[in-house]
């Protein structure tokens, strides 16, 4: 389903960076005749090298809170030219979209414009020193969380984006992981036919922020899919369908102790991960079943 020719190439990115992945693939699947905006974030920073940047198709930095608004913008500038066979995306952190562009993500579901959001999530503001966002773990030690003596790193919960998202009604939104890029770009595919707005909030390991060796990138994302501590889910015609249910999920101690970010945790805070896991699948058992 997707092209051999790449769109993203020759960028600045981080050995084994999640979230470059995941934009090569996203353009691979959508093609040249993509009109890309990205705020200022790690996919801007790196595929920026003056005077150009790392994009075979049209692409512009937009303002840190404003990927919503130019996706709408671009929408109604390629219909004004009569543009046709062509797709609208918007790529941006996890800060840039459950933070700072939350609210232009939110009216540009509002008003249903067709266009394609892509949140990768490496869990923190990894480009200006790995700060906490909404969307950082419990648990996990960052510039502006730091695991003092005696402390924990990040006392509050990821925000649960994907059915704030899923709240307002939107055509689609998913959740995946770069650890399964077979559903990631099956999922890009399905959002690229939607009519309306769709949203896919894409699992993307830092191996800087994470503390983990570039090598296990792909190794990490799929083991969180594979411990429940991420789940991979569609929303569409107003009811939620789970994609994956492991049959037994494995070990979440193994998961949080490879990861520099998570070494000052102790048996008991992984027990309290391992709770609000098994909290979150009993919220979602109401979602429909794979096979059924």
């Amino acid at each position: 389903m997707i092209s051999d020719d790449e769109f993203f190439y020759g960028h600045k990115a981080c050995g084994g960076c999640g979230g470059s992945l995941a934009v090569r693939i996203a353009l691979k699947v959508l093609g040249e005749r993509t009109l890309l905006t990205l705020p200022a974030g790690c996919m801007s920073a790196v595929s920026f090298n003056y005077p150009q940047m790392s994009y075979a198709n049209n692409a512009i930095i937009s303002a840190f809170a404003g990927t919503g608004a130019v996706m709408s913008g671009l929408k109604a500038g390629a219909e004004a030219m009569g543009l046709k066979d062509y797709h609208v995306l918007g790529i941006a952190g996890d800060g840039g979209t459950a933070d700072i562009g939350i609210q232009a993500l939110s009216g540009l579901i509002d008003r249903n414009d067709e266009g394609i959001y892509i949140c990768y999530d490496n869990e923190a503001y990894m480009n200006t020193g790995i700060q906490k966002s909404g969307l950082t773990p419990f648990g996990a030690t960052t510039t502006t969380t730091p695991a003092v003596p005696g402390g924990k790193g990040n006392i509050k919960p990821k925000k649960n984006l994907f059915e704030i998202v899923a709240a307002h009604g939107i055509a689609y939104a998913a959740t995946a992981s770069v650890g399964y890029i077979e559903d990631f770009a099956a999922k890009v595919k399905r959002a690229s036919e939607v009519k309306g707005t769709s949203f896919i909030h894409v699992l993307a390991p830092c191996p800087t922020g994470w503390g983990i060796d570039t090598a296990e990138t792909i190794e990490v994302a799929r083991e969180v899919v594979d411990t429940g501590l991420w789940y991979l889910a569609e929303y569409y015609d107003g009811e939620y369908h789970l994609n994956r249910k492991p049959k037994e999920f494995k070990d979440v101690s193994h998961y949080i102790k490879r990861q520099g970010r998570f070494k000052h945790l102790n048996d008991e805070d992984i027990n309290e991960i391992i709770r609000s896991r098994d909290k979150t699948w009993d919220r979602i058992a109401g979602f429909k079943q794979p096979g059924k």
